[in-house]
């Protein structure tokens, strides 16, 4: 089963999103153009991200960018960071905080992708080019970077559906999507319903206020009390938060781990890598933080220096407001207990002491984890 699973060809990485044709302008650096603009002296970069809810943030997300912001601008360059913690206003005023502060570039990982268009906007009138990282955001974006997001559903539904083998003809799947206000979670919506629809019954379906565990624990209790326990073959949950809410509703309704419909997740944050091992959670979606946030560093201190984006973007992107944005996309890698092994102790990934406490030390010795 894993193996099969592995066998996942990952080709070329394409992006597409036609999220509107209207849109209104394009990046400045989309012709390979500089901005003119010259910087001499220590840069200050801004650093906003959503929400500390998903452990990934603060744990991998932030050191990363911040350490690669100084590889390549120097260890005298300021970093002002804050965290919106999931509230679109709080990170609309951090974002006219950046823009007081006069910082050189700002890196923004949306809370909503369309209410922060405005706080762009009057970052680019004073001049501060605005990096798009993980989410597009967006208003007169310069550049972005994230994964593959569609395949991250393509890979989270595939997984599914191979575990599940027979058994899709059996009964219902449960459908947990993220939340509306975020654009990558349209994407993995889009992209699992490409391989699921057809070959397995979607009992209900629900996208999640705020990416919310709870929200994603009253979904499912809903669904329980709806389709019936015994109807349900498995779950799609578009992240790993929401699949720790999903499998306290499971258990609350009497399923252990041995009987435990299969759960999908994203982020490989620590909770869902210890409850894959321990057979809680069946898969999560690994996304390599390194070369994402390699990429946003890069650019921000490119446009800091009003140097061009030639050599960092692989490709171009299209939102609803700006067209021919320079991208850089990164490929995501689907993870079952059989590939842990492989990651453990790499950069934006756990160690195995962080991994094996003593609660999970037999897991993953029959992992093979040291």
């Amino acid at each position: 089963m894993h193996a099969a699973l592995r066998g996942i060809v990952f080709g070329t990485v394409t992006l597409s999103l036609a999220l509107t044709t209207a849109a209104c302008g394009s990046a400045d650096q989309a012709d390979g153009k500089d901005s003119g603009k010259e910087k001499k002296g220590p840069l200050t970069i801004g650093l906003l991200l959503p929400e500390n809810q998903t452990a990934r943030y603060e744990r991998f997300d932030k050191p990363l960018l911040e350490k690669k912001i100084k590889e390549l601008a120097g260890k005298d360059t300021k970093i002002l960071y804050s965290n919106a913690k999931q509230d679109a206003n709080l990170q609309q005023q951090q974002a006219e905080t950046m823009v007081t502060k006069k910082v050189d570039a700002l890196i923004v990982d949306a809370v909503d992708a369309k209410s922060i268009a405005s706080s762009v906007k009057k970052a680019d009138d004073a001049d501060i080019p605005v990096v798009a990282y993980d989410r597009l955001a967006e208003g007169p974006i310069k550049a972005y970077t994230s994964v593959d997001n569609p395949r991250v559903g393509k890979i989270q539904a595939t997984s599914l559906l191979k575990e599940l083998g027979d058994k899709a003809d059996d009964g219902k799947i449960v459908m947990m999507n993220g939340s509306v206000t975020d654009p990558n979670a349209k994407m993995y919506k889009e992209g699992a319903h490409s391989v699921l629809d057809g070959k397995v019954k979607i009992g209900k379906e629900y996208d999640t206020k705020e990416w919310k565990p709870e929200n994603a624990n009253g979904n499912m209790k809903g669904a329980l009390s709806s389709l019936g326990k015994k109807n349900i073959v498995g779950v799609y949950s578009a992240n790993d938060g929401m699949a720790g809410g999903i499998i306290t509703a499971l258990k609350g309704a009497g399923f252990t781990k041995d009987n435990m419909p299969p759960v999908t997740g994203q982020d490989a944050e620590l909770n869902a890598v210890q409850r894959i091992l321990s057979g809680e959670q069946f898969m999560s979606v690994y996304k390599p933080y390194v070369p994402e946030t390699s990429a946003a560093a890069e650019f921000a201190v490119a446009l800091a220096k009003g140097e061009k984006l030639d050599d960092i973007a692989t490709s171009k992107t299209d939102s609803a407001s700006q067209k021919d944005i320079p991208t850089k996309i990164v490929t995501p890698l689907p993870l079952t207990k059989d590939d842990i092994k492989k990651y453990v102790g790499k950069s934006g990934f756990f160690t195995a002491k962080e991994i094996c406490t003593n609660k999970f030390q037999k897991a993953c010795d029959e992992a093979g984890i040291k």
